[in-house]
């Protein structure tokens, strides 16, 4: 062997050597299985991946979701609440709104919330494309009105363009708008947890003190609100079942929707989904860590004090439902017209 083709030997052994030591790429089988539950008797199940009936929609979406021109002050958009860099929260315990107000109630996570029973905390809204409209129009959050931010697009070339070809019109309305950004939220489903590795039936996808954390969260009662694809989101439970939850948050609950007094302090269960990354915690923003959420929790629903090992063994099983984020370029938003409005975030 010539000391060329030697070394290029040694270069061939080693490129091979290297490609094994990675993790190869799900094959389809692979995929599949990533999705089928086999531990299909626990409360938890495998999270399904998005179904995608329209991408020019969901890419008309995703511009919208990021665009601050759907805002009075032109700072603010969907994704200043619900950052996807995030958690698609915004880890404060109230919200910015515009002119720096403060808001009433934590943000709660876009990421699954179309597996919500309704959406915000009170469940005023029935789905995300009515939850969309809401925050444009709050003088507390965006602080615009339908009527000129619908406007402000119909100035812009590039979006009338879009929505024509997403709508077959190239007249803008509130009603596609909202449509648009629901269509891209439905797709910001966080797959392939390590928890679902393990529902699948991957047994070294978590460890032993996971499990045990796991187990724990079932003994205790937690999966009766927790359960399901998203740990939550499909059900309205009592703040406080066993002793009375203490907060200065004006908050009612879904008595300030329905007007029944059976209905106070009734909160959408919040989804456990990518939990560690969506502190702070209820709808107060009251817990700071995952630590302090479960020990709250455990006192005030299931009237049980955690040892210091169950709380950690607990929060241990809670950061492996953490799953893959959304990953995506960020839109480039068109530009605007001489005709649109320019904004003065400071007036």
């Amino acid at each position: 062997m010539t000391k060329i083709s030697f070394v290029a030997a040694l270069a061939i052994m080693a490129t091979a050597t290297a490609c094994s030591s990675k993790t190869p790429p799900k094959t389809p089988e692979k995929i599949q299985q990533a999705i089928t539950q086999k531990r299909g008797d626990e409360p938890v199940k495998i999270i399904k991946p998005a179904k995608v009936a329209d991408p020019a929609m969901v890419e008309l979406g995703k511009k919208l979701y990021f665009d601050p021109r759907l805002s009075k002050s032109g700072f603010i958009s969907c994704n200043s609440c619900h950052n996807l860099s995030m958690g698609g929260s915004d880890n404060l315990k109230t919200s910015i709104g515009h002119k720096w107000s403060q808001g009433p109630i934590n943000a709660p996570t876009v990421l699954n919330s179309g597996m919500n029973i309704a959406q915000f905390w009170d469940g005023r809204a029935k789905d995300l494309k009515e939850q969309a409209g809401g925050p444009i129009a709050n003088p507390g959050e965006m602080g615009y009105t339908h009527e000129l931010a619908v406007a402000e697009l119909q100035s812009i070339p590039g979006y009338v363009d879009e929505f024509k070809a997403v709508f077959g019109t190239d007249k803008i309305d509130i009603d596609k708008v909202t449509k648009a950004i629901a269509a891209f939220e439905q797709t910001l489903v966080t797959q392939n947890a390590p928890f679902d590795d393990w529902l699948a039936g991957d047994d070294n996808a978590i460890t032993k003190e996971e499990l045990e954390g796991y187990e724990l969260f079932k003994s205790s009662g937690c999966t009766a609100c927790h359960n399901g694809e998203a740990l939550g989101g499909n059900s309205f439970q009592k703040m406080g079942v066993v002793e009375p939850y203490k907060t200065t948050n004006p908050a009612e609950g879904r008595e300030a929707v329905t007007g029944k007094d059976a209905d106070r302090f009734n909160f959408k269960v919040p989804t456990l989904r990518n939990v560690e990354l969506t502190y702070p915690y209820f709808h107060d923003g009251a817990a700071q860590t995952l630590g302090q959420a479960v020990d709250v929790m455990g006192k005030i629903q299931l009237g049980k004090a955690f040892s210091p090992e169950e709380n950690a063994k607990i929060v241990a099983f809670l950061k492996t439902l953490t799953g893959e984020q959304p990953a995506f370029m960020l839109p480039i938003l068109p530009p605007s017209s001489d005709k649109s409005p320019r904004h003065n975030p400071f007036n």
